[in-house]
């Protein structure tokens, strides 16, 4: 109990003490910033309890829920009256890439609160695995954009421009927001980027 401090009574007399500072950045008009680390606080907030929005990526059955999507996407779009196998493959790599992108990265925070919002600046990737790099879960799930860009490619025949728009999507909107180059790099860019939270 001798550790405990009184709080000071608000008064004009104490107008210069310091106000209290939050952990979170100030906004700022900068496109490109950087999530600091979480305070003592937060961390001690994270491993409390597991954490329920991201453990499930390593559960029986997530891996195979992609393939699932994969498999659902191509036959949503083999179904559409006037489109080739090519742009089939070409727009079920770039659907399944921009809804990775929005799920992983895009949204911020946790839809649960068990964790007095220790992950609130943080997307879902950054969630996965407690932020460690190179699992196997990570390991797979940048595979996955890489081999569906393989297939599409190669059903489409390796025609120069579907092969740029199935390159530029992959590799921009895939991997290498997942590389551990941009881990806790926010990029904003005003009227598509807006930052998403979950509240």
């Amino acid at each position: 109990m001798s550790q405990l401090k009184p709080i000071a009574p608000q008064s004009s007399a104490n107008s210069g003490v310091e106000p209290f500072k939050d952990h979170r950045r100030r906004r700022s008009s900068s496109i490109i910033s950087h999530v600091e680390p979480e305070s003592f606080e937060d961390e001690n907030d994270q491993q409390m309890l597991p954490n329920m929005n991201a453990s499930w990526v390593d559960q029986r059955g997530a891996w195979v829920i992609h393939v699932v999507l994969i498999a659902l996407l191509k036959l949503f779009y083999n179904l559409l009256p006037g489109l080739t196998n090519e742009w089939s493959w070409t727009l079920t790599n770039i659907t399944y890439v921009v809804g990775s992108y929005v799920m992983f990265h895009l949204v911020k925070g946790t839809p649960f609160d068990f964790n007095g919002g220790a992950y609130d600046n943080l997307t879902m990737w950054e969630q996965i695995n407690d932020g460690m790099l190179y699992t196997p879960t990570r390991k797979f799930l940048i595979g996955v954009p890489i081999a569906l860009f393989l297939l599409s490619t190669h059903y489409a025949h390796y025609d120069l421009q579907l092969f740029v728009l199935n390159f530029c999507f992959t590799t921009f909107v895939a991997v290498v927001p997942k590389l551990p180059l941009t881990h806790r790099l926010r990029i904003t860019i005003p009227g598509i980027t807006s930052p998403a939270q979950i509240k």
